[in-house]
């Protein structure tokens, strides 16, 4: 009896389902640490009253969570750079910025991952397809920041 299945087909079926496990992986890990990241900055903003930006009514919370567009630039950073080093200097508003920014990161890293796995699998076609919609984001990215 001949099989219905081409012979290397089993091996071909675990390789996606690795593919699809790493990349859930990947989806997965991106989203607890960007949520946790968010929520020690939040945790810092509860903690200490203060934003390490612009001065606020330490008494009142709801203030502190607040967005405030009129505060005007340098009530929180915004470029990716500034929050980086925010952050490392322990400003809370920067520490959520960067679990804003882990999250974004998070699905591009995700189509970076599908380009290193087309290119592994020879498959010319989504590989050029995936490194077209990687280049779209990252171009966006760069471009969105100016």
């Amino acid at each position: 009896m001949m099989p219905l299945e081409p012979v290397g087909a089993p091996d071909e079926r675990g390789r996606i389902t690795r593919m699809e496990l790493a990349i859930s992986y990947v989806l997965r890990g991106g989203v607890l640490v960007s949520a946790a990241v968010i929520l020690y900055g939040l945790a810092l903003v509860a903690a200490t009253r203060d934003t390490g930006y612009a001065p606020i009514q330490p008494h009142h919370l709801p203030d502190i969570l607040a967005f405030h567009p009129a505060a005007g630039p340098g009530y929180f950073p915004t470029a990716p750079a500034t929050v980086l080093r925010a952050a490392l200097a322990g400003k809370p508003y920067a520490i959520i910025g960067l679990g804003m920014l882990l999250l974004i990161a998070t699905p591009v890293l995700r189509v970076a991952l599908s380009v290193f796995f087309f290119l592994t699998q020879r498959d010319w076609l989504y590989t050029g397809i995936t490194v077209f919609v990687l280049a779209v984001l990252l171009v966006s990215m760069i471009v969105g920041v100016g």
